[in-house]
């Protein structure tokens, strides 16, 4: 059984990846697998990473334009679908504008294609702020348009570090199956955290080992006040410590976000990984005073040290933060084969089993 998948707002392709990584054998022994069809991002730059990581050799299935732009109907068939439909107006960093924003009407896309495509399965992903937009109302409404599609749904607020990934990142993942097909995706029990039996993958860890020649590994220059101001922050406090010397401290008055010059701590999972923000936001080293490179980024995002991101070096982090962690989705991708196969696997239940909740 192969799956041909599309996928709207690809990014540089953490889903598409995960997805081209993951194989599942059926009770027969045949074999569950996802394949590349098309995928569509606004962003040049992660158009350019994706075609040279995921379809080198069709780099034309990668359209590189706004969505409202796509001709749906003429995209080619598919079998599964992915997307990550951009989080700008439902993050709780923002204004959470919903559907009232830019950005907030851009998931009616995808439900779009479910209704002229009509694949077996969808995954799509946001942040958790999308439960609150605009009072919850939008989350509603999204939620009601996709079973009206014709889907069953599974909805559920991962933890990635409760699966390995070395990285507190929360998102909403919706899986629906073809109501016609009768199958009810599960979410997959957690393997990570003192519950589970086994411990979180910490910064440390993750950012172990980097070869010396690994592309997108520029470090970032600072000034000598920043190199300062980092040597007297500990391991997981950031710039608003209180034993940082006066003459270094920021002169900010208002709001005191919590990530700026924010150092990992080594014995636990990173921080969530951002892709925008100026300086202070690039995510500190827990040892030396610096900022994290692209590559350590990308480690914490659980993608493969030989995947190239293409673009200067500020696209390339933007990239990296805007993704899908490449081995949390693997986790969904195979439990969602093993649905298909009549696999069993360890269950949890799902924070949403009522979409009217």
């Amino acid at each position: 059984m192969e799956f041909k998948k599309g996928e709207l707002f690809c990014g540089p392709g953490g889903l598409a990846l995960a997805a081209m990584q993951t194989e599942i054998f059926g009770k027969n022994g045949e074999v569950y697998k996802i394949v590349h069809q098309w995928a569509n991002d606004f962003d040049e730059w992660a158009c350019e990473t994706f075609r040279h990581n995921i379809c080198p050799d069709r780099p034309e299935t990668v359209i590189n334009c706004d969505v409202r732009e796509i001709d749906i109907e003429r995209l080619e068939p598919i079998d599964g679908f992915s997307f990550g439909f951009p989080c700008n107006d439902f993050s709780v960093v923002g204004k959470q504008k919903g559907i009232e924003g830019n950005y907030g009407p851009l998931y009616s896309y995808g439900v779009k294609v479910l209704n002229i495509h009509k694949p077996k399965w969808f995954v799509a992903e946001n942040v958790s702020g999308l439960q609150s937009a605009n009072g919850g109302n939008t989350f509603k409404k999204i939620l009601k348009e996709l079973e009206n599609a014709g889907y069953t749904l599974t909805t559920h607020i991962y933890k990635f570090h409760e699966y390995g990934v070395p990285q507190k990142r929360e998102r909403i993942i919706i899986v629906g199956i073809r109501n016609d097909l009768g199958l009810k995706f599960r979410v997959p029990k957690p393997t990570h955290g003192p519950a589970n039996g086994s411990a979180y993958v910490t910064a440390k860890e993750a950012l172990e080992n980097i070869p010396l020649s690994a592309a997108n590994n520029e470090m970032t220059k600072h000034n000598e006040k920043v190199i300062r101001m980092l040597k007297h922050i500990p391991p997981g406090e950031n710039a608003w410590y209180k034993n940082i010397p006066e003459e270094l401290k920021l002169n900010v008055k208002k709001v005191r976000l919590s990530q700026i010059y924010r150092r990992l701590h080594q014995d636990h999972p990173s921080y969530t990984v951002t892709g925008s923000g100026g300086g202070g936001t690039h995510m500190y080293h827990f040892k030396e005073p610096r900022a994290l490179t692209n590559r350590e980024r990308a480690r914490l995002q659980t993608f493969p040290d030989n995947y190239l991101f293409m673009g200067p070096k500020e696209k390339v982090r933007k990239q990296i933060g805007m993704a899908v962690p490449v081995e949390g989705a693997k986790v969904i991708f195979e439990a969602l084969l093993k649905t298909f196969a009549g696999v069993e696997y360890p269950f949890a239940d799902a924070k949403w089993e009522d979409i009217y909740f």
